[in-house]
């Protein structure tokens, strides 16, 4: 491991088991370009469950992971003109990529072949980038974000990851004309933020979930206009070919026909959770109903500014559950059994420097 001047301390897992615990570490010097962040808050995102855990056989231990992250600048280099200290600022799911090639040219840096993690990535000098849980960190400024007045930093940071997650394809789908009917699969940390974004861009929202017991806070504390279950099939029946979109955030291996069949004639099935094993996707009911299936990663940072300035406007944040740092390792053991509501945000910025 590299050794930096800047200090650091976090929380780091360091095999399989995926248990995290203190781990001290070091930071790059703040460089012309970059902004220094103390963090105060990080999400809990499932993606740092499942890269703590190697589910996908691409983590390099030690991991620390988080990637929505919020703090406020402690130091700027030279060139940094957009950030001052003091500045409510966040980071997402990304700290750098090329800059030149064709779709960062397009502001679209999530899709950039070497484009570089917050996390369990090789930075450009070599060296592992370590996340937000952790109490400080140094990014490059164009992957910094500006926090909104009234977006709150402990409730906010789940957007960072979650929120544009659901936000980029809505918007690049065209799931934002008033009026059409939103299926949401899956209710957790990315799904209750599509809910809210689906209502302020005026669509009627229906919840599609596995867990009947949650569909009293979809409709009276989320907002959503309809519920189904989705392993009943009366709720299936009654609601066939009904949606114009549905927005599949569940990260579980699942089947794609039950969802289809919701679909109206040239639906669009968007699909951004992450299983770890292939779904099966049924052809026949695509074709006879002209139906697309899509996918889309997290957006690039102008359009993570865009959904950040979005949810200032329509006052939208994440509805979370605070946990202190030393709590995380049972909240992870919640998370896998979906026992959140609904996205467990860490105070790093009162409780990391006790463990």
């Amino acid at each position: 491991m590299a050794e930096f001047k800047q200090k650091a301390f976090g929380l780091a897992a360091t095999d399989t088991s995926g248990v995290l615990s203190p781990f001290h570490f070091s930071r790059r010097d703040n460089g012309d370009d970059d902004v220094t962040i103390k963090i105060l808050y990080c999400g809990v995102c499932h993606s740092d469950l499942q890269s703590v855990k190697n589910d996908w056989e691409l983590t390099q231990y030690p991991i620390v992971p988080g990637h929505e992250i919020s703090g406020v600048v402690t130091k700027i280099g030279n060139n940094v003109e957009k950030f001052k200290v003091g500045d409510r600022v966040g980071v997402g799911v990304l700290v750098n990529s090329c800059r030149t090639c064709d779709v960062c040219q397009q502001d679209l840096e999530s899709y950039c072949p070497k484009m570089i993690f917050t996390y369990n990535s090789t930075d450009k000098d070599g060296t592992t980038t370590y996340g937000g849980y952790s109490d400080t960190v140094v990014v490059d400024q164009h992957f910094v974000l500006r926090f909104p007045e009234n977006v709150p930093s402990d409730a906010g940071a789940p957007l960072l990851c979650a929120g544009i997650t659901v936000y980029s394809p809505m918007k690049y789908y065209g799931m934002t004309e008033a009026g059409k009917h939103l299926g949401v699969a899956g209710l957790g940390g990315l799904g209750h933020v599509a809910v809210k974004l689906g209502k302020a861009f005026g669509l009627k929202v229906t919840v599609i979930s596995t867990s009947p017991r949650k569909r009293d806070e979809a409709l009276n504390k989320l907002g959503a206009d309809a519920f189904v279950v989705s392993t009943d099939a009366s709720d299936l029946q009654a609601a066939t070919g009904t949606m114009d979109f549905i927005i599949d955030t569940i990260a579980a291996v699942h089947s794609l026909a039950p969802l289809l069949s919701l679909l109206k004639m040239n639906g669009k099935l968007v699909t951004v959770g992450l299983p770890d094993k292939p779904l099966n996707l049924p052809i026949f009911p695509l074709v006879s109903g002209r139906k697309m299936i899509g996918g889309s990663e997290f957006g690039g940072i102008k359009e993570t500014q865009e959904m950040l300035d979005f949810c200032g406007k329509h006052g939208i944040a994440a509805d979370i559950e605070l946990i202190r740092a030393d709590e995380i390792n049972a909240a992870m053991e919640r998370l896998a059994k979906s026992d959140v509501r609904y996205r467990f945000v860490i105070d790093i910025g009162n409780s990391i420097s006790n463990l």
